[in-house]
């Protein structure tokens, strides 16, 4: 494959931490996230994770943080006071854009009245809150830790506390949900006037308890009912869908997320986080990732025994790496952002790119990587097209 150059320089940098402890393992979850046994060990973490960060920084030197995400796990378990010393490290140790967006994971089963107002002042100006949905059963059924009225408590102390720009976690396709009670949960949602909604489909995940016991989920033609239901009920509401499963007001999508899916480069701090670097002295893309389990990273951290793995992406693999990111934007990418972004010729992308827009897959307009209506909604086949043999 012909190889072009990337310019690092340019490429928007952001940055991941992962605080993995929660109250309760959810049982569809799939993320490394552990339950406490009692307090979490607040000072140590921070601590680790600055060390962490200087183990990383000479892979980023002269690069500017575009956005902060601290996701996990159950971030907001952590104190105001842990979260201003961990962001004042961060700004000691990295050049931050003065615009930065600063997400936190928020349980509403977590969240205690004034803490937003406390969150905010460290720095963080925007929430990420997992609601799930609306419905006490349902709530139960996916052992959260939280009930409706928490939900609501939740937003209404984003509001107060001046955290407008806050993102909720709604889920569709629940055990035995109906389309009635799916677009119940939208209009809740809605209600709460947040600015932006992630509403994505429950799913079955492997080494999860509903992998060992499955609940009984929505048939397709009753989930695809929801979908498209939800969707034009959003619209009406005035939330833009310009992901998969994203949605926002004017002016409110998630920079942290649009980087992932532009390809973008991210670093990754803690327990199990994972980067995307670009190393313009190789020429390669290099995915590394840290020890997962807490009590692993907690002995590592700042040292080389810390990186769980680090290994370069094949070339052979970029076309369909990059696709699986850009093309989940309703909007798509440019063509151009292609070898921008992988240091690849666009030859690499036929035949699959000209048989998928006959197909009307992807869009015709050859300065744009984008799916159309049926490639959005069939995207795993669109990307089928573009594997390696």
């Amino acid at each position: 494959m012909k190889h072009n150059d990337i310019n690092v320089v340019a490429l928007p940098l952001t940055l991941y931490i992962h605080i993995p402890w929660c109250v309760r393992k959810c049982p569809y979850c799939d993320f490394n996230s552990h339950e406490t046994r009692g307090p979490v060990p607040e000072r140590a973490y921070v601590d680790a994770l600055l060390a962490d960060l200087e183990q990383d920084l000479p892979r980023v030197w002269g690069r500017r943080i575009a956005s902060l995400f601290i996701g996990g796990g159950t971030p907001s378990l952590f104190s105001a006071e842990a979260l201003d010393r961990l962001l004042s490290g961060l700004r000691a140790r990295l050049p931050l854009r003065p615009d930065l967006e600063v997400t936190l994971e928020a349980n509403p089963g977590t969240v205690e009245r004034g803490r937003f107002a406390e969150f905010r002042a460290t720095g963080i100006n925007r929430l990420s809150v997992g609601v799930q949905s609306f419905n006490d059963d349902q709530l139960r059924r996916l052992g959260r830790i939280h009930d409706r009225r928490d939900a609501f408590a939740a937003a209404e102390a984003a509001h107060a506390a001046g955290l407008t720009n806050f993102n909720l976690d709604l889920m569709f396709g629940l055990p035995d949900q109906t389309v009635e009670q799916a677009l119940a949960d939208v209009a809740n949602a809605v209600a709460l006037e947040p600015a932006h909604l992630s509403y994505y489909q429950l799913t079955i995940e492997p080494n999860t308890a509903f992998h060992r016991a499955p609940p009984p989920l929505p048939d397709d033609e009753t989930s695809d009912a929801i979908q498209q239901c939800a969707q034009a009920e959003l619209a009406r509401c005035g939330y833009q869908r310009y992901e998969v499963s994203a949605y926002a007001r004017e002016g409110r999508r998630c920079q942290h997320n649009l980087n992932y899916w532009e390809f973008g480069d991210y670093l990754g701090i803690g327990a199990g986080a994972h980067g995307k670097l670009s190393d313009p002295a190789t020429g390669q893309i290099r995915r590394l990732w840290k020890l997962k389990h807490p009590r692993d990273y907690l002995g590592q951290a700042g040292t080389a025994a810390a990186i769980g793995g680090d290994e370069p992406i094949r070339a052979i693999d970029l076309p369909v790496e990059f696709l699986m990111n850009a093309l989940r934007l309703v909007e798509g990418v440019t063509a151009e952002s292609f070898g921008e972004r992988t240091g690849l010729s666009l030859d690499a992308l036929e035949p699959a790119l000209g048989q998928a827009r006959a197909s009307d897959l992807l869009d015709a307009d050859p300065q744009r990587l984008r799916p159309t209506a049926l490639g959005l909604r069939f995207l795993n086949d669109v990307l089928q097209r573009f594997m390696p043999d």
